[in-house]
């Protein structure tokens, strides 16, 4: 059994936490193995995998993403079983996932209603407010406001960092990689084709002689349209739940990440974070290739 240490800098720090709480628990250090990492960002990243013994402790039980936060470092406890090289499905939420913000506050800020509805998205991420009513709420918030301005947004979008690079080598290895989100079509239309992914899902912004109504059409994308669509996916190729990686940072992504053989929350909320089997916190969305029994490269 081993832990998978990834840090945002180009060599691992020093990691008291850690290593004070494997002290304390009689855990042995059999095997320290340091990864590769892609060649572009080998001088903002670093990764390690630690081999564990121990005869008391319940190794999977312990809650190393918080020890590891504690370092600044992202700490993940892998089984054997759990290291799938055969991964052949990715899907990825988008907001605050691929992009380093989320689109229905940033059409909010154009409609003048900005913290209004900003406080509606966070409330809805952190699992306190229905998803699906609270997308009908803050789309209302936005009736009236012209449909070019999401055009205007979609050519600036940020995007996170290791976004390009997790495509590239996913592309590579013939993963297939799908955005399921809960934001536009719009937005995710603009973004799987920068990022070289295959296609989309997500919701429609109805407009009206050049201004949106306020409505999306059905079907929204809601946590139980993803989790469903991700199983409909891996059974049109043929592949089981365990061959899919699926990202997300959303109260709305937990069904999703807990179907997939590999669940990441990334960035995540804490009730996402408390729930998910797989965390990334401190470094790029890259690090997921470390979850896959495979490398970057």
């Amino acid at each position: 059994m081993h832990i998978t240490i990834l840090a945002n800098r180009p060599a691992m720090p020093n990691l008291p936490t850690v290593t004070a709480f494997l002290k304390e628990q009689q855990i042995r250090i059999v095997d320290t193995e340091t990864l590769p990492v892609a060649k572009t960002l080998a001088s903002t990243r670093c990764a390690q995998r630690w081999h564990l013994q121990s005869e008391s402790a319940d190794l999977e039980s312990i809650a190393w993403s918080d020890l590891g936060l504690a370092d600044n470092v992202d700490v993940n406890f892998q089984h054997p079983s759990d290291a799938i090289s055969d991964i052949k499905l990715a899907v990825f939420d988008m907001d605050s996932t691929l992009i380093q913000c989320e689109v229905i506050d940033e059409l909010a800020t154009r409609a003048g209603v900005g913290e209004q509805v900003s406080a509606i998205t966070e409330r809805a991420m952190r699992g306190e407010l229905d998803f699906s009513q609270s997308f009908s709420e803050r789309l209302g918030l936005l009736r009236n406001l012209d449909a070019s301005t999401a055009v205007e947004i979609a050519k600036s979008l940020p995007y996170t960092d290791g976004a390009r690079e997790l495509m590239t080598t996913l592309r590579a290895r013939g993963v297939r990689t799908v955005i399921i989100s809960g934001g536009f079509s719009l937005f995710a239309d603009h973004v799987a084709a920068e990022l070289g992914m295959d296609e989309y899902f997500a919701n429609t912004l109805e407009a009206v002689d050049g201004l949106l109504t306020g409505v999306a059409i059905p079907p929204i994308v809601n946590a139980e349209y993803k989790e469903a669509k991700l199983r409909e996916i891996a059974d049109s190729m043929g592949i089981t739940l365990r061959q899919t990686l699926a990202v997300g940072d959303g109260a709305n992504d937990l069904k999703m990440l807990n179907a997939a053989g590999i669940g990441v929350a990334f960035r995540a909320k804490p009730v996402v974070r408390t729930q998910a089997r797989y965390q990334i916190s401190t470094v790029g969305l890259d690090g997921a290739l470390y979850f896959l029994g495979n490398r970057p490269g």
